[in-house]
């Protein structure tokens, strides 16, 4: 199995950009999957989480409101909308996956939830 996360780039601030998150080999529909972000000598980062059917969806206190994630279960795809990008938003983009369903919101913040990580896509934002 492998993430492969896509759709970084280099923008101004205030514009926007959808990242894709694409899953190959033997998915067979991950339950849980995650957006986290890295920024150079900062800790690991939530940003969203979403599960298997769409209808729950979790975001980090810092882009609620500016991110979208949304997943094509077809596709095995999923991808995070983000609008009026800033330029604490600048970092390495990684997405995750589980095969486990979680009950508590906690269990889609952290990172020991998901077993498979993808290579980030580097965001850079410039003021």
């Amino acid at each position: 199995v492998q993430l492969q996360a896509s759709g970084g780039g280099l923008l101004q601030a205030g514009g926007s950009l959808r990242l894709s998150c694409a899953a190959s080999g033997r998915t067979n529909g991950f339950r849980t999957v995650a957006w986290f972000r890295q920024a150079p000598g900062k800790d690991r980062e939530f940003v969203a989480a979403i599960n298997f059917s769409a209808e729950r969806t979790f975001y980090g206190d810092s882009v609620r409101g500016r991110f979208t994630i949304s997943r094509d279960n077809e596709k095995n795809a999923v991808y995070l909308q983000m609008n009026n990008l800033q330029p604490e938003d600048t970092a390495a983009y990684s997405c995750a996956a589980s095969w486990q369903t979680y009950a508590s919101a906690r269990a889609h913040y952290t990172a020991r939830s998901y077993h498979y990580w993808g290579q980030g896509t580097l965001v850079t934002v410039s003021s």
